[in-house]
């Protein structure tokens, strides 16, 4: 016999052995009485009796599951509802006991009182069982209507879970389409303002210097491409990324441009917004290197502080006016500024100060988690190797 042979004859006993437990309860009563006024029936014609009427019952309730499932007692039409299951909870009443009547009156059981006739049996049974059956009836339909409920209210906090998992999921892919969409109003405009300076040094005349910094760009974009999806990447990643925009831009300002880029070693697996350096470079080096006819230097640091990632990138330009700090803006910036508040909340921040030797100095505080390396990392050192071929 296979299991799934069994399950349905495991349920038909457990059901069936209910209705027994029901029966042999229900004999008690009689059995007391029975006791207490010293009847000379034999006990068994009670538990007997009792268990006829609950198989009885067994059999004939589905027709009242059926019947509850057809004609739910609905708030809109609970009338007629109502009225309409009274009429069958009569109707099985009555059934029930000129079915339980036969049995017994064929059985010969309880000779002294109903002498083995139906009609005295059934006329002795309406007058005992009427009222019970009726209520066995109502009892069916309400166990019926809690189950019902029960499953409807189930059903309900399914459907309200996964509402709330689609909203959610939702939010996620709208801050995911918000934070794609700054990444793409960020990376043209670094790529149209290295375009530009590539189209001065043509203007100028000087080929070799536009070939190297086109073949520098193809170079770092081929790099960010491969992460073009990624939110987040390795401190690491993303200062090899900001190496090989200052290669670009060292073949624009030549010797004037000097990098300090120092970073502590356990910093540089820590997870950091995917080119979110590259505009604050690129900042220092418009507003600090091209202001400025002498020779600078970028400096760029990174250290942990407790749970903190904090970035400093400085410049040794002409800095900011003390009114020009609360009002540095720029789309680089001010994308970066959106993609730290969708990316981290109030746990991150971009601080913009004049240095205390001269020019200016952007602070980014960053909470600090490790990020998985991913195997880019082998491309970008490749790239690197070409550039120093290169130079």
């Amino acid at each position: 016999m296979t299991e799934t042979t069994r399950r349905p004859l495991r349920q038909y006993a457990a059901y069936f052995l209910a209705w027994t437990v029901v029966a042999l309860f229900m004999c008690t009563q009689d059995l007391t009485r029975k006791v207490a006024w010293k009847d000379p029936t034999p006990w068994w014609h009670f538990v007997t009796s009792w268990l006829i009427g609950m198989y009885l019952c067994a059999i004939l309730a589905p027709a009242i599951l059926w019947l509850g499932r057809r004609f739910p007692i609905e708030r809109m039409r609970w009338v007629r509802r109502v009225a309409l299951h009274l009429a069958c909870s009569v109707v099985f009443s009555i059934v029930h006991l000129i079915i339980d009547s036969a049995i017994i009156s064929s059985l010969g059981l309880f000779p002294t009182t109903m002498k083995g006739d139906f009609w005295v049996t059934l006329f002795i049974l309406l007058i005992l069982g009427f009222h019970g059956n009726i209520l066995t009836y109502w009892t069916v339909l309400g166990i019926q209507y809690g189950f019902r409920t029960y499953h409807q209210y189930q059903e309900r906090k399914r459907h309200a879970l996964r509402l709330e998992l689609d909203a959610s999921e939702l939010q996620s892919q709208l801050v995911q389409a918000q934070l794609n969409a700054l990444k793409m109003q960020l990376q043209p405009h670094f790529l149209f303002n290295t375009l530009n300076a590539i189209m001065v040094l043509v203007r100028q005349h000087k080929g070799p210097q536009a070939e190297e910094m086109l073949a520098r760009l193809s170079d770092l974009l081929r790099c960010v491409l491969e992460d073009v999806e990624a939110q987040e990447v390795p401190l690491r990643r993303e200062l090899e990324y900001v190496q090989l925009y200052l290669s670009i831009e060292q073949v624009r300002f030549q010797d004037r441009l000097r990098i300090d880029i120092s970073a502590d070693p356990a910093t540089l697996d820590a997870a950091v917004p995917h080119m979110g350096l590259q505009p604050i470079v690129e900042n220092a080096v418009r507003h600090g290197i091209g202001r400025r006819s002498a020779a600078g230097k970028i400096q760029i640091s990174a250290s942990r502080v407790d749970g903190t990632l904090e970035i400093r990138v400085r410049d040794d330009g002409p800095g900011l006016p003390p009114a020009g700090l609360s009002t540095a803006r720029g789309i680089g910036l001010a994308n970066t500024r959106a993609r730290l508040q969708q990316l981290y909340g109030d746990r991150a921040s971009l601080a913009i100060d004049n240095a205390e030797q001269g020019g200016a100095v952007v602070t980014l505080s960053l909470p600090y988690r490790a990020a998985p390396m991913a195997d880019t990392t082998e491309v970008l050192e490749v790239h690197a190797l070409e550039n120093a071929d290169r130079r």
